[in-house]
């Protein structure tokens, strides 16, 4: 999953200070509606053409307001993205086939160098039709009566959702699922927004939609993703956005900056009721449609709502100088809704003077953040007030740390140890490095998050026997839990000689596994080779079972059906096992042989080296480590999947 895009990026940053810089001298470079329509004179004539209709000059007023802080591509050449959605949207090609199909026909794939343009320069014809088409579909719906104007303004009204290329898009989409709510009966449901949502998702859901975090770039593929129906968790809410709005029913997107245990942010749907509660849904979240947002069960930190208008609250309660600001807080068009969803667990984070590691000036801007592997990402800010810093509505799980953003060097400065919050209380728990070392054995690079394959190895059997069909097997082995590394190696005390070796997959676990290897009692150096078996519907493809002895661990064998999956071994002769050595499907984060380590740990505000290793195993040993450090694992020969750790109790404990 890409970064947010609710934050103007530093590159159209930088383009929109020269454009402001020249509208004003003082701190306060937000735009007036004067100083909008000196620089874009043509936007009059959107306020001339609305200027009949009350409701309708006020849309375009918030419109032209709020135009400074959104932008878009121009001039650029989409078609590699387009054609690489398209690709995979089609459900005949992998993420990895689509894009490197692509690359083969144009030499690269995404966006290259894209053109930015300030959308004070949007073109007012555009401008119009959006606002006479988003006013009819407003009108006529039977629910457009119990949509505020507010709502209306801020979810259906808007012309963009991030910082795609425009082109008329409300007609089209309109025309293509309008006829879903024609079939409705006339009743009192179709007067609620939350009943046609709920209509238009599951209608939505039954067609083919694909998902994956490979295809994304900094440009979003804006209306297109409608019909190529395939992409990311931002692709696929933007996808119900354009077409709950083109539809009239307010819909908007929620956003988690960065995942509390991962190193992404998140992003899904949420439309509002006629008494103001909020509902989250989303075609990731496919096996439910609309809950209220407060029994989501997986908030870590923070949670924004993405806004058309800039949030002025906030910007008065900052009451800071703009420029000074760290970008992502400068042109906040967002507003924090962490308590729809912590509720209760939505902790105020107090952070005292004496944690701090270097001196804060009172009244000082200050971020709390989160990690991105080696990267800090601010989700919120507080200043120095009383000796104390705090952060409201927070919620736990994750590691937090304290930010002062230089804006002269353009660099985000840590200046505290990071934390761990606790979800269920609002206990802190500081990684302030110790005096004290200890040795560390890592296993991984990346936490279990997203790991489920692991689990599916619990209550696999090793069996042997010389009868090909297993009528007379015994057991050598039966797995009790998950594996913690790249190859678990169990002895065998079996002393009878077996011709037939097999693997069968636990209850619901697809038999997956990667790699097996068996081992002579008197050769257990050198594994056995024989010929390999397995279901005859389970032979072909990226998944089948011959993948388990080919002798690589990042092949896995994926059996069609949840159980009475195997996969064995037939020998030349009986032999006694002495040892197994098997290892799990995974996503290639555990410590591999041959690849090249770097150990990191968090100290005095940075990230210091504690050496670089090329592995000979499945573990690496790293010698006189500060107790309580905060951890990080690189792998420089593979892979970008990285979590912070600490090691205790002789565990790698990934947060």
């Amino acid at each position: 999953m890409r970064e947010s895009s609710i934050h103007i990026t530093s590159l159209v940053f930088f383009t929109l200070c020269l454009i402001l810089n020249s509208c004003t001298s003082n701190d306060d470079i937000y735009l007036s509606r004067k100083e909008i329509l000196r620089m874009n004179p043509e936007l009059q004539r959107v306020l001339d053409h609305c200027s009949a209709d009350e409701e309708k000059l006020r849309a375009a007023e918030f419109l032209i307001d709020n135009l400074p802080y959104h932008y878009g591509v121009v001039y650029t050449d989409m078609a590699p993205q387009n054609l690489a959605y398209e690709l995979f949207g089609s459900g005949k090609y992998t993420q990895f086939e689509s894009r490197d199909s692509v690359v083969r026909r144009y030499g690269y794939w995404g966006v290259k160098n894209p053109n930015y343009r300030n959308d004070v320069f949007i073109d007012p014809d555009f401008l119009i039709d959006n606002i006479d088409w988003a006013f009819k579909v407003w009108r006529e719906q039977p629910w457009g009566k119990n949509v505020s104007f507010e709502q209306f303004c801020e979810y259906v009204l808007p012309y963009r959702v991030g910082n795609e290329e425009l082109y008329s898009w409300r007609e089209k989409i309109y025309n293509q699922f309008q006829p879903i709510i024609n079939a409705l009966p006339n009743d009192s449901n179709k007067q609620q927004p939350t009943h046609i949502a709920t209509v238009l998702l599951d209608t939505l859901l039954r067609a083919p939609f694909y998902f994956t975090e490979e295809i994304s770039s900094e440009v979003r593929v804006g209306p297109r993703i409608v019909d190529t129906r395939g992409g990311s968790c931002l692709d696929l809410s933007d996808m119900l956005v354009y077409i709950y709005r083109a539809l009239g029913v307010p819909c908007g997107m929620d956003i988690m900056p960065m995942r509390g245990n991962n190193n992404a942010p998140h992003y899904m749907n949420f439309i509002e009721d006629t008494d103001g509660r909020s509902y989250y849904f989303s075609m990731f979240y496919w096996w439910h449609r609309l809950l209220e947002c407060k029994v989501y069960g997986d908030v870590y930190g923070k949670m924004f709502r993405q806004t058309f208008s800039i949030n002025k609250d906030m910007i008065e309660q900052m009451n800071y100088p703009s420029a000074e600001l760290h970008p992502r807080f400068r042109y906040p068009c967002f507003k924090d809704v962490t308590h729809l969803y912590a509720t209760n667990k939505g902790w105020e984070l107090k952070i005292p003077h004496e944690r701090f590691l270097t001196g804060i000036n009172k009244g000082e801007m200050l971020y709390l953040c989160m990690p991105s592997r080696q990267q800090w990402v601010p989700v919120g800010w507080g200043k120095l007030q009383n000796d104390t810093v705090a952060f409201p509505n927070c919620h736990g799980e994750t590691v937090y740390c304290i930010g002062r953003y230089n804006n002269e060097e353009k660099h985000l400065q840590m200046v505290t140890d990071p934390f761990w919050v606790e979800r269920d209380s609002c206990c802190l728990t500081y990684f302030t490095p110790k005096k004290d070392t200890v040795d560390v054995t890592l296993l991984s690079k990346f936490g279990m998050i997203g790991e489920f394959y692991l689990e599916r190895m619990k209550g696999g059997v090793f069996l042997g026997s010389n009868n090909p069909m297993f009528f007379d097997a015994d057991t050598l082995y039966q797995i009790e839990e998950a594996p913690h590394r790249l190859c678990t190696q169990v002895i065998i005390h079996n002393t009878n000689q077996y011709k037939y070796l097999r693997y069968v997959g636990g209850r619901d676990s697809y038999c997956n596994v990667s790699e097996i290897a068996f081992y002579a009692v008197d050769s257990i150096d050198r594994p056995l080779k024989g010929i390999v078996v397995g279901p005859e519907e389970a032979r072909g493809g990226s998944h089948g079972y011959p993948n388990v002895f080919d002798g690589k661990t990042d092949t896995s064998y994926d059996y069609p059906h949840p159980t009475k999956g195997w996969v064995g071994l037939t020998l030349d002769k009986p032999t006694q096992i002495g040892k197994i050595v098997y290892t799990p499907r995974n996503r290639d984060n555990f410590v591999r042989p041959g690849d090249t380590y770097e150990l990191f740990a968090f100290e005095q505000g940075e990230w210091n080296s504690l050496g670089i290793q090329v592995s000979t195993s499945d573990s690496l040993l790293y010698h006189d480590v500060h107790q309580n450090a905060l951890l990080l694992l690189r792998n420089h020969s593979r892979g970008v999947a990285e979590r912070l750790f600490e090691y205790k109790d002789g565990k790698q404990h990934y947060k």
